[in-house]
């Protein structure tokens, strides 16, 4: 039973974490839905395509948890402070380049082809989310100093405090509530970057005030070390290459369904929020794996690693088991959240059906998407990161894009074809990530010295 409580008390705190995040985006996403059919049409398109650019250094920076868990894991608690400050300066650096993107809003979403109504909501919340993007990816790297030595419940409770913070806020600003200005989508963008900023801040506070410098240096190994920063970007950008370009797919399938039409960019929209519902926890248990296999992996203990994943996906599996029931079972109250107000209800019934076919798909491929997940945690947490991004940049361009816009655009496919194509894609990410996973090649690589090594950094195998 041990592994199964390891795994309990680092997942959880991250799960809970993440479905915070879940929340805050998918009441955003229902106020959107109930101001209007533009808003929420437009808040997704305009979402996923600002978290792909920010996907990239948000997963580079992510991947300080894997170095954090590694040092933790070989006894090295004094380097967690330097390599922490690498995370800081290379979110720095995120931040401006995020900022430089405000100007290329309108092109972007011109090359979508969705109805000008619509465009110019997207290009607002772009906006405003690339303007405000980078305090996000400074609170995910302070984040990994505590995700990284398994002290997640820090990370749970000040995500929480973010997500509570943003909800009301979120409202007012959308709907024009007490002295608050009625600013629609503008306004749901705002207020999630003004939680950003509150979460980034309680990091710093609780990092920076307290007595953690006189155990892991946070606060007198503040200096760029170039070998650090080299080896952060040698194994995280490959990792973030990879969280990237799966965002990259479902954008591409998300700016074509939105060719295919406004019903059919809406119930998509729509479907892929209620996803979340697993995405998001899913996101919790991938960080926990990669967390508890790199502390195994840090102390020389493969088999512990094994372990916890197989640990892990028992548990994930219990989860996923049961929203697939309430998918199958009850998706019309799930629809008829993101129901505008002001809509006529036999407008809403082409949405609704097209939504409750659509939920089918998700269905069919909720497990191997959770499963593909952890897979992928495993693989992350021991440095595997190159055959990461050249398998899922490969499947991305075979499966998901060149087929979906060969489809649509040549042959007038419809949106369940797009679908089915996204189902596909998922089916063979897992495929792809469970054989790397059982060539085993993951347990001899590291990405920080350990005690039987000679030089820091130094794997025990290339990437191979």
């Amino acid at each position: 039973m041990k592994p199964y409580r390891q795994v309990l008390r680092v997942s959880l705190p991250l799960v809970v974490s993440m479905s915070s995040t879940m929340i805050m985006e998918f009441t955003d996403r229902i106020f959107l839905a109930n101001y209007s059919l533009d808003a929420i049409a437009a808040a997704l398109p305009a979402g996923i395509a600002a978290f792909l650019f920010i996907s990239f250094f948000l997963g580079t920076a992510q991947y300080l948890n894997v170095f954090v868990a590694q040092y933790t894991g070989s006894g090295r608690l004094q380097r967690v402070g330097a390599a922490l400050w690498q995370g800081i300066y290379f979110s720095v650096l995120s931040a401006v380049a995020m900022v430089s993107l405000f100007f290329l809003a309108e092109p972007l979403f011109e090359l979508s082809g969705h109805p000008p109504e619509v465009r110019v909501l997207e290009v607002t919340y772009f906006r405003v989310l690339c303007l405000g993007s980078g305090v996000l990816i400074v609170a995910t790297a302070l984040s990994c100093f505590f995700s990284g030595r398994g002290k997640t419940r820090p990370v749970m409770i000040i995500n929480m405090i973010g997500t509570l913070f943003n909800i009301p806020l979120d409202y007012a600003l959308i709907n024009g509530i007490w002295f608050f200005p009625e600013w629609g989508i503008l306004g749901a963008g705002i207020a999630t970057v003004m939680s950003w900023s509150l979460v980034a801040v309680v990091f710093a506070f609780m990092i920076f005030s307290g007595e953690d410098n006189r155990v892991f240096n946070v606060r007198s190994h503040r200096a760029f070390e170039a070998n650090l920063f080299g080896r952060l970007m040698r194994y995280g950008i490959p990792s973030a290459i990879q969280f990237s370009m799966d965002i990259f797919a479902f954008t591409f399938f998300i700016f074509m369904v939105g060719r295919i039409g406004k019903l059919q960019l809406a119930a998509t929209n729509i479907v892929l929020s209620i996803n979340s519902l697993a995405f998001m926890p899913m996101m919790g248990f991938s960080l926990a794996t990669s967390t508890l296999v790199g502390q195994a992996l840090g102390r020389n203990r493969p088999d512990e690693a094994v372990a916890a994943t197989r640990a892990t996906i028992h548990v994930v599996l219990v989860y996923i088991s049961i929203l697939l029931v309430i998918f199958l079972l009850t998706p019309q109250p799930l629809l008829e959240l993101f129901k505008p107000t002001h809509l006529a209800p036999e407008a809403f019934v082409g949405i609704s059906e097209t939504g409750i076919r659509l939920l089918r798909f998700v269905a069919a491929y909720l497990f191997f998407d959770a499963l593909y997940m952890i897979f992928i945690g495993v693989l992350k947490g021991a440095g595997d990161t190159r055959f990461i991004m050249w398998s899922i940049g490969t499947l991305s361009l075979a499966v998901m894009i060149l087929p979906i816009y060969i489809g649509v655009e040549v042959f007038n496919a419809g949106v369940y074809f797009a679908w089915s194509c996204a189902t596909c894609f998922v089916f063979l990410l897992f495929a792809v990530s469970f054989r790397r996973y059982l060539q085993g090649r993951w347990k001899k690589l590291r990405v920080v010295r350990t005690p039987a090594q000679t030089r820091e950094g130094e794997p025990f195998s290339d990437h191979g």
